[in-house]
This record gives C-alpha cells, sequence and structure tokens, in this order.
C-alpha cells in the first residue's frame, strides 16, 4: 500500500484561528464536498505565508461561508489571511495508485470555488497498469 494524494484544497484563506478551540480545522461545506473530505477525516494544512505544516482532522462549517477555521494549538501556526493548501491522502494499492487522479480545489480570495480538475503532472498523461 502506498499513501497517496487524494485531495487538496488549493491556496485557501485562512479566515480564523481559535486558539481556544479544542482542536481541528472548520471547512466550508461545499469546499469540503468538491475536495471529498469527509467530517473528522485527517487533513494535512501547508500554511504557504509561512511555511509550517500541520495535520488535523476536518469538522463542517455552513456551505457557501467561505469558512476555513484552524483551531486548538494549530491555531499558533495559522493566522487569518495566510495563505494554506488543505491535503488529503489515501492509503492504496499498486494499480489504484498509479490511476489516480487526486481532486484539486482552486479557490478566490474569499474561498469560493474558481475551478475543479484532477491533479496531473504538466504534460504527462495518468500511467496505467494492465488489469492483469
Amino acid at each position: 500500500m502506498r499513501r497517496m494524494l487524494k485531495s487538496k484544497i488549493h491556496r485557501a484563506t485562512v479566515v480564523e484561528a481559535n486558539v481556544d478551540y479544542e482542536g481541528s480545522v472548520a471547512i466550508d461545506r461545499a469546499l469540503m464536498e468538491a475536495a471529498d473530505i469527509l467530517p473528522h477525516e485527517s487533513v494535512e494544512i501547508w500554511n504557504v505565508t509561512r511555511g509550517t505544516r500541520l495535520t488535523t482532522y476536518a469538522i463542517e462549517a455552513p456551505a457557501g461561508s467561505g469558512a476555513i477555521t484552524v483551531n486548538g494549538a494549530a491555531a499558533h501556526l495559522n493566522a487569518p489571511g495566510d495563505l494554506v493548501i488543505l491535503a488529503t491522502f489515501a492509503y492504496m494499492d499498486e494499480y489504484q495508485a498509479v490511476t489516480n487522479d487526486p481532486k484539486v480545489v482552486f479557490v478566490d480570495a474569499a474561498n469560493r470555488i474558481v475551478e475543479t480538475r484532477p491533479e496531473r503532472l504538466r504534460g504527462t498523461p495518468a500511467r496505467h497498469l494492465s488489469a492483469t
């Protein structure tokens, strides 16, 4: 089994950081659905602004809210206005791994969906194994 990128929300803006909440990252439900992220699923937060990385879990914020709220201790590493990438991973067998096309959700400054597409290396088609 290989741990492969499943989905990511690319360059979202942190709206709130709440150190007093018990933990997690609250994500607009529409973004979670677009990126195939379930409540309580493990999420990595890569902070583009600060260069920090951490792992937490997702909770739903209201759809259309644009919320990206980093809670608990992780709030010390993320502040409102920071740009972040939220990434999820899944364990896959060899066939799934080489045929995997992770979902990427691109957002604007208000965390509204601009584009959704598979993640691929530029100019490189996905590799596929035979089913044998």
